[in-house]
């Protein structure tokens, strides 16, 4: 399993413990719903043929288990007039990197249907779709012969998402496999497995809407069908929609099986909508039965860095990337990752060279990289660097993002360089308007370069804030920074003698937070009564 959502390994499987309609479903549909354990339970259940032995080699080829997948090909007793062992004996070759040899089987099954059997064809397609194949010239030759014995013109939906499936091992075949999916859902309107397949090709697309609209279609067709609650729960991420995502993932869950496998994908889940409490939870759960499971010692790692313990952090990560290391199993993000402990832990040029060295390996991630060692430098408190590392980062990507400038223009100041913060804070506006913490930050770096507030160089920018953030629909969230723009504004107009302005402000920061002591000593001492002059005798 990968940390990316579009990458998770979707083993997505429904309860045994269901509904009466749910358990007897048969092994075939429950490998459609990717329910593996319920199918492999009730395949080795039933009498050994050479029908559960071809079900039991299509689950382990469907769970990368080419092996194990061979081996029950195999088991189905080979007979030169029947069809289905001999595309048996080709997925068994298959399995095994033989693509000649399974060919020549696939071949034979086609003679010994004459070639006149849709369903061998099709059989074959699902083959090569469900294997790790990468030249699809010959697969698509049995397709486009299974196609030519359409009856009336209408399509067969499980040849056309095997089609489909076959594109999508090419780089470029997008189109030709959404057009298969479509095919197939018009041949069969109730399709799901159409509906998910299209979603996927959408969200990969970034078609976000259209990706939502097929899912939508396809729990309406079958409520149970979890594979689309877990695609769905991956579109709402991308948008950006993370309790969204996290709502349609925990449907999955409620309809997937209870197992390691279904704990480590609500695990990353977790993970990757930035729940790290929740998801270490979730993982020591995994790890518990399951000690050695690679992805979730690499998640282990992640969220102790980022819910704040970094020396637990490193040490998982260290456990974790001698066994990642033994089996060639790291990825770019360990590295960032690890980078980024050590130089929270204070090795700053250890933690920095694995993360440049991360960046050269993977020049295609080198701007989000730069991003996360300038993240790193500024958890670390090392601004000089920080800023050197945005400055290249926003050279790189010409001007950089407005992140990029938020983040380069708060390294300055935390640095002491406030004119320069004040400058991008500047820019930052000028781009976006409307981006209401921009006005607190431009206020905060100018009332840093005049400290006794005499010139009010931070006034204009307090009174914008005070202006956009008030009227915001969500002004609750700003109460903070509202709070310290009207001490500010108070504060500028008591030490300039005008008592009358600064009232109002004072009284506004004690509206706000009633236990604000500096609030309450200043209206105090402005609403006191005046002393009454002394008589003279």
């Amino acid at each position: 399993m990968n940390l990316k959502p579009w990458k998770l390994t979707l083993l997505a499987a429904l309860s045994v413990t269901g509904s009466a309609a749910l358990a007897q479903t048969s092994p075939q549909k429950a490998l459609e719903l990717e329910r593996y354990s319920e199918a492999r339970a009730a395949l080795l259940r039933a009498p050994q043929s050479n029908e559960t032995n071809y079900e039991l080699g299509r689950l382990y080829q469907m769970r990368e288990m080419p092996d194990s997948a061979a081996y029950y090909f195999n088991r189905v007793s080979l007979n030169q007039k029947d069809p289905m062992t001999l595309v048996a004996a080709g997925r068994a070759a298959l399995a095994q990197g033989k693509t000649a040899e399974a060919e020549i089987q696939f071949d034979n099954a086609v003679k010994a249907s004459k070639g006149k059997d849709q369903k061998v064809y099709t059989m074959i397609a699902q083959a090569y779709a469900e294997s790790n194949i990468k030249d699809t010239g010959k697969a698509l030759s049995y397709v486009s012969a299974g196609e030519k014995l359409n009856k009336g013109g209408k399509d067969d939906p499980a040849l056309m998402i095997a089609r489909g499936d076959i594109y999508l091992k090419g780089e470029t075949g997008g189109g030709e496999a959404m057009n298969s999916y479509e095919r197939a859902s018009l041949a069969d309107p109730n399709n799901v497995q159409a509906y998910v397949r299209k979603g996927q090709l959408n969200m990969r697309a970034r078609t976000y809407n259209e990706a939502k609209t097929n899912f939508d279609k396809a729990i309406s067709i079958d409520p149970n069908y979890a594979p689309a609650y877990n695609a769905l729960a991956e579109t709402y991420y991308f948008a950006g929609r993370y309790d969204d995502a996290l709502a349609q993932f925990q449907k999955y869950s409620s309809l997937a099986e209870k197992s390691s496998n279904t704990d480590a994908k609500y695990a990353s889940f977790l993970y990757l909508t930035k729940k790290y409490p929740e998801a270490l939870v979730e993982v020591d759960k995994v790890l518990a039965k399951d000690p050695n499971n690679l992805t979730m010692n690499r998640l282990r790692a992640y969220s102790l860095y980022e819910t704040g313990k970094n020396d637990e952090a490193l040490a998982a990560m260290q456990k974790y990337l001698q066994v990642a290391q033994a089996g060639n199993k790291v990825i770019t993000e360990d590295n960032v990752y690890y980078g980024k402990m050590l130089i929270k832990g204070g090795k700053t040029s250890e933690g920095a060279a694995i993360i440049k060295k991360a960046i050269d390996a993977d020049p295609k991630k080198a701007a989000e990289l730069q991003n996360e060692l300038a993240q790193a430098y500024l958890a670390a408190k090392d601004y000089p660097n920080a800023i050197s590392t945005l400055k290249s980062r926003m050279a790189a990507t010409k001007g950089g993002e407005l992140t990029d400038k938020v983040y380069l223009g708060r390294a300055y100041e935390m640095n002491g360089q406030y004119v320069q913060a004040d400058s991008l804070y500047g820019v930052v506006l000028t781009e976006r308007p409307n981006y209401i913490p921009g006005y607190q930050m431009r206020a905060r770096a100018n009332a840093n370069q005049d400290k006794d507030s005499k010139q009010g160089l931070a006034k204009p920018y307090y009174e914008q804030y005070i202006k956009v953030a008030g009227a915001a629909e969500d002004a609750s969230k700003y109460k903070t920074g509202l709070i310290e723009a009207n001490k500010y504004l108070g504060y500028y107009y008591y030490q300039k003698g005008d008592k009358t302005a600064a009232l109002p402000y004072w009284q506004q920061a004690l509206a706000l937070d009633p236990n604000d002591q500096q609030a309450k000593t200043a209206v105090a001492d402005i609403t006191k009564p005046a002393k009454a002059p002394v008589k003279r005798k």
